[in-house]
């Protein structure tokens, strides 16, 4: 039961294509708890397109994706956050015209329910209204959205919405959080808030994380692991300093020509 393959999230062989190209090219990797491994690479380099094979937006063209040993593959996305994945997205995916506490609510509840193999009544949902709200408040207060916690999605600044899409994502509970540039289009004081919330999520070694991100400073600091895409294919995979350091990812990612010998 303790067996670490049996914790790992896995791709095998993960390919796909559109037309002709090649988008995502054979990636085999494993992702280990209590590991954050950033995902870089330059732009159409595939990371995202990587993403979305793990977490069912897109359909592989061939290889395989697993948890705990359990094959993914064919799962919907909704199928996959169930069995523990958890992603949130480069654009906010939240109920605009609700308010934030309501959108948070609404996750916990979500959460709760999957948790009942016969689903919650109307009867259970409405005695465990208290406890849902309070565990709401809990997350609100966690991204320093608590007293914005009655205004509705739409009123918030981007930085705003971006802090409360994570919320969401705590609100599922799962075992692998995908953070797919989770910083992006925010301003300087905004991003301290998600990059110390990512912090304290390594902090619970029972979790994976995996980190699309392109600022290397983030990348260094909170980075155990990275790996490296370049048209699709995995070119590099180590400890940050190893990996930043090779000839491969200067030129690939960072566009350094190698320096010749003096």
């Amino acid at each position: 039961m303790s067996d670490p393959e049996f914790q790992m999230l896995e791709t095998k062989d993960l390919t796909i294509r559109f037309g002709g190209h090649v988008a995502v090219n054979a990636v085999s990797c494993a992702f280990a708890p209590g590991t954050l491994t950033a995902i870089v690479g330059p732009n159409g380099a595939g990371k995202t397109t990587y993403f979305n094979l793990i977490s069912g937006q897109l359909k592989a063209s061939a290889g395989t994706v697993s948890l705990d040993g359990k094959s993914l593959s064919g799962m919907s996305p909704s199928a996959r956050t169930h069995a523990g994945l958890g992603r949130a997205f480069q654009l906010t995916n939240l109920f605009p015209n609700l308010t934030v506490l309501e959108n948070v609510r609404l996750a916990v509840q979500a959460t709760r329910a999957g948790a009942h193999r016969h689903g919650l009544n109307l009867w259970s949902i409405w005695s465990d209204h208290k406890a849902l709200t309070a565990r709401a408040d809990e997350l609100l207060a966690q991204i320093n959205l608590k007293a914005r916690e009655h205004a509705t999605v739409a009123s918030l600044p981007h930085g705003d919405q971006r802090k409360l899409e994570v919320a969401l994502l705590m609100a599922l509970e799962p075992r692998v959080f995908m953070f797919d540039e989770p910083t992006a289009g925010m301003n300087a004081a905004e991003a301290p808030v998600i990059l110390d919330l990512i912090r304290q999520l390594k902090k619970d070694k029972t979790k994976t994380i995996l980190l699309v991100e392109h600022k290397m400073d983030v990348v260094r600091e909170l980075a155990d692991r990275i790996i490296v895409l370049h048209n699709g294919t995995l070119v590099a995979d180590g400890e940050p300093a190893e990996v930043i350091a090779s000839p491969v990812v200067q030129e690939a990612y960072l566009g350094i020509a190698p320096k010749e010998a003096a």
